[in-house]
């Protein structure tokens, strides 16, 4: 596969977001980075980066100190998710922004109930509490557009999330 082609971050970050889910559905497997087995976490971001010739380190604690730190409300797609058993517990698991909507982030991992899914971590309550850090580990400007492609929609409305998280007038 070739590498990013394209001075665009938007559809570097888009094109990496589309490659990953290719993978879903695929099995988890502990310390795979094969698609042909199965991916663990780190072992899914690590294959998918690769891709686009950036190399990721083979643990998701490794990759949390990967690239720049930014906050959660800033996150885009390819932006990197860890989290955490305990607060003051070790990262044990990274997953990939897909989408951003609203209050709602989509992250794609490779989990060990699902394999390689899609979670809204707004809703995904086990996730959200085990939240620590967003990482951007692409190079580049963060000036990101979504491209507007339907098979890119996510089919679930938020309105109780939006509701629930509005300021009062």
């Amino acid at each position: 596969k070739a590498g990013l082609a394209t001075d665009s971050i938007s559809l570097s970050r888009d094109s990496i977001v589309s490659f990953a889910k290719n993978f879903l559905g695929l099995p988890y497997k502990y310390a795979s980075r094969n698609p042909a087995r199965g991916f663990d976490c780190s072992g899914f971001t690590m294959f998918v980066f690769k891709n686009f010739n950036l190399n990721l380190s083979p643990s998701s604690s490794a990759q949390s100190f990967q690239g720049d730190k930014i906050l959660l409300k800033n996150a885009i797609p390819g932006d990197l998710v860890f989290f955490r058993r305990s607060k003051r517990g070790r990262i044990f698991h990274v997953a990939m922004v897909s989408k951003v909507v609203k209050d709602s982030i989509f992250i794609i991992h490779s989990t060990t109930h699902g394999g390689v899914r899609i979670d809204n971590l707004a809703t995904a309550y086990y996730w959200k509490s085990k939240y620590k850090s967003v990482r951007n580990v692409l190079p580049g400007d963060r000036n990101y557009t979504p491209t507007e492609d339907p098979s890119l929609k996510e089919k679930e409305l938020l309105t109780d999330l939006i509701v629930g998280t509005e300021e009062p007038p």
